[in-house]
């Protein structure tokens, strides 16, 4: 909160201005979203929130499959 009072003028222009929102938490609680004039809340604001954050592996769909296969078929 303290930092957002103290630049929000930045956070503006870096942010909203380009067409993004972005949040003021309070003791790491989310308290204000900020957004454009012209852009409507998302209506599932939790799709792609990390989006660029994760990094999903290449063999992500076959990542221990033997492991889960023993599971469904109980042998261990």
């Amino acid at each position: 909160m303290h930092e957002a009072k103290t630049n929000l003028s930045k956070l503006v222009e870096q942010t909203v201005a380009r067409g993004e929102a972005f949040i003021i938490a309070k003791s790491g609680r989310p308290m204000v979203k900020v957004i454009p004039l012209n852009q409507s809340e998302p209506t599932n604001p939790r799709i792609g929130f990390m989006k660029g954050h994760l990094k999903v592996p290449e063999n992500f769909d076959t990542l221990q499959g033997k492991e889960i296969q023993a599971l469904f078929e109980d042998e261990r």
